[in-house]
């Protein structure tokens, strides 16, 4: 188990945005949080990284306890976080914006090497490197932004929304990169509205409803769950 969530529990002020959320995820695969707009998925990842503070329970990455830690902190162990709407920095450079994710490293040459490995995976990338970040397309900053974590050598990758606003060629090419990503070693944590992708590309699925988790389970076996189906599938 590589981290794991325990009656976690989030106020924004009197609302519970989550309710006593359990979740555990391995050291390897996919595990995927889907749910409607406002059922917690967002928060659940921000509880992770630090952006919001339990107002309960417990959250434990690779046998530490993090919450209550600074998000630089939790940044520094290991967790790397793509949020929803990617969040590039507009007027930095695609290399530029690379390089803010090794902000926290001081490995000179390792920080090169994984410049040229995100290259590599992105091609698109390499050929934009001086280009200002707010003149690419939607599923370049997306691959910018997934390009930015990667600089940090997570050893855990969450995932918010990678597919929003994009075109159904771009959305199957992000998912491929994601699959590429977890085939090499990193685990993801992926929340994604689009639940027929994510639980196409998830081992294990959990379904948030109104702050807290309504079903779990293998992904495969999930989205043949005919509550699944009816609410998150299109019947």
């Amino acid at each position: 188990m590589l981290l794991r969530l325990v009656n976690a529990t989030v106020h924004y002020h009197k609302v519970a945005a989550l309710r006593g959320v359990d979740i555990v995820v391995p050291a390897d695969g996919i595990v995927t949080i889907i749910g409607a707009n406002g059922a917690g998925k967002t928060t659940t990842l921000r509880a992770i990284s630090g952006l919001v503070k339990l107002s309960d329970g417990e959250i434990w990455f690779g046998g530490e306890r993090i919450d209550g830690l600074a998000p630089e902190a939790i940044v520094g162990r290991g967790i790397a976080h793509v949020p929803e709407g990617r969040r590039i920095f507009p007027d930095l450079t695609v290399e530029e914006n690379l390089r803010t994710g090794a902000y926290l490293r001081r490995d000179k040459k390792g920080i090169e090497s994984d410049l040229e490995m995100v290259f590599e995976r992105f091609p698109r990338l390499r050929e934009r490197r001086r280009q200002w970040a707010r003149t690419m397309s939607g599923g370049e900053q997306q691959m910018l932004a997934i390009g930015r974590a990667l600089m940090a050598r997570p050893k855990l990758l969450l995932l918010d929304e990678p597919s929003m606003g994009l075109a159904p060629v771009i959305v199957q090419e992000i998912a491929a990169i994601i699959e590429e990503i977890n085939r090499q070693g990193v685990p993801v944590v992926l929340v994604e509205q689009n639940a027929e992708l994510a639980l196409q590309l998830a081992d294990y699925a959990y379904v948030l409803e109104t702050g807290g988790t309504a079903l779990e389970g293998v992904a495969r076996d999930l989205h043949e769950n005919d509550h699944v189906r009816q609410a998150y599938l299109g019947g």
